[in-house]
């Protein structure tokens, strides 16, 4: 079973390298259904190995002039906020049974659960139906700073509870508030979601969990070999064509995790 959550880890990696975000959603399930990990302990593993695995992804659009720098600043700066802030003084206080009613008791680790099955659904509409905006080509670029500032909290705050990068809900934000052209917004994705994930680690740092060091960094070795490979692929392969594809994936996984935990 292990020997497939690594393989899963590469294909977690492809997909995010390939379409700079929606990938890092898998992480969790990896963590917990192939490798036993707690929920709660697999959110802060999500955040390094997608933070350290997205910054990787990011250095090789950087150098394809892929990265809005500005716009990584703008959007990521409340949203590294928000999502420290989580990690450090929410998570921790979650209590560990939040009700109970008859036989059924929400625990924490299910409300972590159901909260990331309901995401994964979110995500994939997201990327079933794309988004609906066409490329700017080299126009004046504006922004939204209200919007994005909000956006940016949200994310964040998203971020911090479930440990995904969130890139499904970044992308189209870069594309429609701040009208990057697609391949810029995949490339800036990945360099705000790989400060935000990073620095939301950080606040587990000093944390009642648990953290296996060496096995964090050899799952974020093989999901960085598959974002390496993906953003070469990427030059090939469009990503938006891959997305509606991946999306149905991740609704089938989502309702099989809201099921799997519910039922259980």
């Amino acid at each position: 079973m292990e020997l497939v959550g690594y393989v899963a880890a590469i294909i977690m990696g492809l997909s995010l390298g390939l379409m700079g975000g929606g990938g890092s959603i898998l992480t969790v399930p990896i963590l917990v259904y192939l490798f036993g990990i707690d929920p709660v302990t697999s959110t802060a593993y999500s955040l390094f190995v997608v933070g350290l695995t997205s910054l990787m992804g990011s250095l090789s659009h950087l150098k394809s002039g892929n990265v809005h720098l500005k716009t990584a600043i703008i959007f990521g700066a409340p949203s590294i906020v928000s999502v420290y802030m989580v990690r450090k003084f929410i998570v921790p206080i979650i209590p560990d049974t939040l009700f109970s009613m008859g036989t059924f008791s929400l625990t924490k680790p299910l409300f972590v659960m159901v909260l990331f099955a309901l995401l994964m659904l979110l995500a994939s509409v997201s990327m079933i139906r794309g988004t609906k905006k066409s490329e700017n080509d080299g126009g004046q670029i504006k922004y939204n700073y209200p919007l994005i500032f909000l956006e940016g909290i949200f994310v964040g705050g998203f971020t911090g509870l479930v440990g995904a990068g969130g890139g499904f809900l970044i992308i189209p934000v870069l594309v429609l508030l701040a009208g990057l052209p697609m391949k810029q917004a995949v490339g800036t994705s990945l360099l705000i979601i790989a400060l935000k994930s990073l620095i939301g680690f950080t606040g587990d740092l000093g944390s009642e969990l648990q953290i296996d060091y060496k096995f964090m960094l050899v799952f974020s070795v093989f999901a960085i070999a598959g974002i390496l490979g993906g953003a070469y692929l990427s030059k090939f392969i469009p990503g938006r064509k891959l997305k509606p594809a991946f999306g149905w994936f991740v609704l089938v996984m989502g309702l099989f995790i809201l099921g799997k935990e519910l039922l259980a």
